[in-house]
């Protein structure tokens, strides 16, 4: 190996090789010398011929425009292109004959560069091999009146020559700093493009063209209809674009796989028609993105409704563009994708596991025009779960984005406990159970708020328990029925069990849903409620409640406890209450019925009717709230109860003298009342006030001791410890603790009384008694009215006054008396 290295470095040395050396040497300089040589030729060519040439590239124009093109200057760029020229023509202005009239300039370019084909120069013929355009705008027209400035382009009639023997097929198209711009104002159409970069080099076959086309663009506006707004606006674009000319089919197809538009990637087809008249497109487009950068790319319009929506992973999509460049209106756009266990973010909330297929047309009516009126998203086979709640929407369509309704079917089922993901415990608790919904809905969106729904369809609940926290209510182990009409709410089987009290409950609301989102004030509730036990005083407790709703926690878009609470409070309610037997503190009454009004946090009574202590009451009555508890009026006709049973459920009415042992028969009266009702239920002492009157049937006073205690001197012969009455009767006008008494009237075995004055459950008791001292055991045989009257006062009349002296009853005598 040394041996050879040494051979060649001797070799190098020689002569010989020097000569070789040279030669190549001199090749190569004559080589350049000739370009040099011959690039000076074509100089001197092109100054000598200038004119000639100016002439021909006139003529090429010129023969084939209407307009005018002003050139400032042609130069002739050394070397650039050989063997070829390259003309380097500045200032270049192209008008057509209408520019007086629209005032758009349709090339201005500060420098566009020609390569001409030396042989056919030679031949007399200009074949324009590449064009360069250099910082310029291009701006195509149309105005509202149909005029154009593009009409520059001269039609030959046929078989006419051109006066010029000249022929051009453009090889390569180069374009650096062009402004782009096709206003359609008839079409409110708006494409404007800062070309950075375009390169083509085009392989023609005929009359048809091919070419693989890089473009870097910054879209400025890519508009359909400027009062929509702009695609891709301020985007950067680059790629690499195949793009064919059929000149059979007038039309120029365009493909291209990885399309750059801002940060994100499309693969596209198209086609554009080039026929005169009318000129229709086609663009397909496919990529995986995410839903807000892809919102971004969207006009205005549509991007300012998708953007209320989210979704978390990137998504396949495909859209499709189909219109007319020169017809007015929106072109069709189709929009379909397939979403697989992605996470959508809503308005109201975030839904997980989320799949469906969608698509969205503006032209979901053929013929009926590419607009807001006439676009749709159509959902199928959507399946998510909202918190923790799964559920399936097998269709559902979002119609006419200017009047917006959706339209579709809701299935779902889950356990109820899962509620308390959504709805604040303290408000509402949820355990055991499971619900079913099936229901198929329609409703209006107006800033993404619902309007005028409509469900039909039902809702079951089975087994569920449910605490309501502002009222304290539990209800156990409750099956609910919800049937959904067109007319109404159908509530079915609701059992409602509190403590001591079960309750049944159906109920119904007219017009629930448009009163839920729209006039909660104005919803009726009719409930039917029928209960085998209730406790008055707990389930009055628990309706006249203060109902403090839990402190507010951060306020959350997918938390709508307060919106429900706020609806359940506002509404009114209607309850027709039918009950076996219930309770107030001790009195019992069986067979009861009323109808209850909750309305403005008013509890009202209307036609309350029961059985109690033998006989009837009948009542009606209002609980109004005033600070923590309540104010009540009520109206009450009692009809032959036993008036010792009654006194001893009522505590007596908290009077002391006498006890409900003392007093016997059947009482009748009626009562007309005011008073406060503490926020648990009870009566508070002494609040009363109103009137009332009474009448005993059949009654006795018995071992009432301050009879007694008279009668053993007054009237030692007469059974004073069991006195019968055949008349009690009086009125009283009640205030707090204070009962005016007026002509309360005793008739009895023993003798006969007339009480008037003021009786106190307290302190300050004075009434005036009238004691005439006859026997009366045998007025009762007396039939004639007028003649008992006459006889009640002969005799010895005693005139009393039992008054209160330090908390208990004297008896005085009245000097006073009348």
């Amino acid at each position: 190996m040394n041996q050879f290295w040494d051979a060649a470095k001797t070799y190098f040395k020689t002569i010989h090789f020097r000569k070789i050396i040279k030669k190549i040497g001199f090749f190569f300089l004559g080589i350049v010398l000739f370009l040099l040589l011959f690039s000076v030729v074509l100089a001197v060519y092109f100054n000598n011929n200038k004119a000639e040439i100016v002439t021909q590239i006139n003529a090429k124009i010129n023969d084939n425009i209407t307009g005018t093109i002003d050139i400032g200057d042609i130069k002739y760029k050394f070397l650039k292109g050989f063997p070829n020229m390259t003309l380097a023509l500045s200032q270049v202005e192209l008008k057509d004959s209408l520019w007086a009239v629209h005032k758009r300039t349709l090339l201005k370019a500060e420098q566009i560069e020609v390569r001409i084909d030396l042989v056919d120069l030679l031949s007399n013929e200009i074949n324009i091999d590449k064009i360069e355009i250099q910082h310029a705008t291009l701006h195509l027209f149309k105005g509202k009146d149909g005029i154009v400035n593009t009409a520059i382009f001269r039609t030959k009639p046929k078989g006419e020559k051109s006066k010029s023997s000249t022929t051009s097929t453009v090889n390569e198209v180069i374009l650096d700093q062009v402004h782009f711009i096709s206003e359609n104002q008839l079409g409110n159409k708006l494409f404007d493009f800062n070309i950075v970069a375009l390169r083509s080099q085009i392989d023609h076959d005929n009359e048809n063209w091919h070419t693989n086309l890089y473009l870097k663009t910054l879209a400025k506006s890519m508009a359909f209809n400027t009062q929509r707004g702009s695609f891709i606006k301020d985007r950067i674009v680059e790629g690499v674009l195949t793009v064919d000319f059929s000149k059979q089919k007038n039309q120029i197809s365009v493909a291209t796989e990885q399309l750059l538009i801002g940060k994100e990637f499309f693969d596209i087809n198209a086609h554009f028609s080039l026929d005169e008249n009318k000129s229709p497109f086609d663009i397909a487009i496919k990529t995986t993105i995410l839903w807000r950068s892809a919102s971004a790319l969207l006009s205005a319009n549509i991007s300012t409704k998708v953007n209320q929506f989210d979704l978390k992973k990137p998504i396949d999509v495909g859209c499709t563009i189909i219109g007319d460049m020169n017809a007015t209106g929106d072109p069709e756009i189709v929009v379909t994708t397939k979403i697989k266990n992605n996470e959508l973010k809503i308005p109201d909330g975030i839904i997980t596991d989320c799949s469906f297929d969608a698509t969205f047309t503006n032209q979901y009516k053929k013929g009926a025009g590419c607009n807001d009126i006439n676009s749709t998203i159509t959902l199928t086979d959507f399946f998510g779960k909202y918190k923790t709640i799964p559920f399936t929407i097998p269709i559902g369509i979002i119609s006419n984005f200017e009047k917006t309704t959706a339209a579709g079917s809701f299935r779902s089922d889950f356990a109820v406990s899962r509620l308390n993901e959504i709805i604040n415990k303290d408000f509402m608790h949820f355990s055991n159970g499971q619900a079913k919904v099936n229901l198929d809905f329609k409703f209006d969106v107006l800033n993404l708020k619902i309007q005028k729904p409509l469900f039909t369809g039902n809702v079951y609940v089975k087994d569920a328990i449910i605490n309501y926290g502002p009222r304290n209510l539990t209800f156990l182990k409750t099956d609910i029925q919800l049937d959904f009409t067109e007319q109404a709410l159908l509530i079915k089987k609701i059992n409602f069990k509190d403590r001591k009290n079960t309750v049944f409950m159906e109920g119904k609301i007219d017009n629930f849903l448009t009163l839920y989102y729209e006039n909660p004030e104005k919803m009726l509730v009719n409930w039917d409620i029928y209960a085998p036990f209730l406790d008055v005083k707990q389930f009055v407790g628990v309706i006249t409640s203060s109902g403090q709703k839990a402190p507010k926690k951060p306020h959350k878009k997918d938390d709508f406890s307060e919106e429900l609470y706020s609806v359940i409070d506002k509404c009114q309610v209607v309850l027709h209450l039918k009950a076996d037997k219930m309770t107030y503190s001790k009195l019992v009454a069986t067979n009861a019925k009323a109808t209850v009004l909750l309305v403005n946090n008013q509890l009202i009574v209307k036609n309350g009717w029961v059985q109690s202590s033998g006989g009837t009451i009948s009542f009606d009555g209002q609980l109004a709230p005033n600070g923590d508890n309540f104010l009540l009026e009520s109206n009450a006709k009692i009809n032959r109860v036993d008036i010792a049973r009654f006194l001893t459920s009522l505590n007596n009415f908290g009077i002391q003298s006498f006890q409900p042992k003392n007093i016997k028969g059947f009482l009748s009266a009626s009562a007309s009342l005011k008073g406060t009702l503490l926020s648990g239920g009870q009566l508070k002492t002494n609040s009363l006030s109103g009137a009332a009157k009474f009448d005993v049937i059949q009654g006795a006073l018995v071992d009432f001791k301050p009879i007694t205690n008279i009668g053993k001197f007054a009237f030692p012969f007469r059974d004073v410890k069991n006195i019968v009455f055949s008349d009690l009767s009086g009125n009283f006008k009640i205030n707090g603790d204070l009962v005016d008494v007026n002509d309360l009237k005793v008739s009895s075995s023993v003798l006969n009384l007339d009480v008037n004055g003021v009786y106190s459950f307290n302190r300050g008791t004075n009434l005036a008694m009238t004691i005439p001292l006859r026997n009366p055991k045998k007025d009762e045989l007396i039939t004639d009215e007028a003649e008992k009257a006459e006889k009640r006062t002969k005799g010895i009349v005693l005139h009393l006054l039992a008054v209160d002296v330090d908390g208990k009853i004297k008896i005085r005598w009245n000097k006073n008396h009348e």
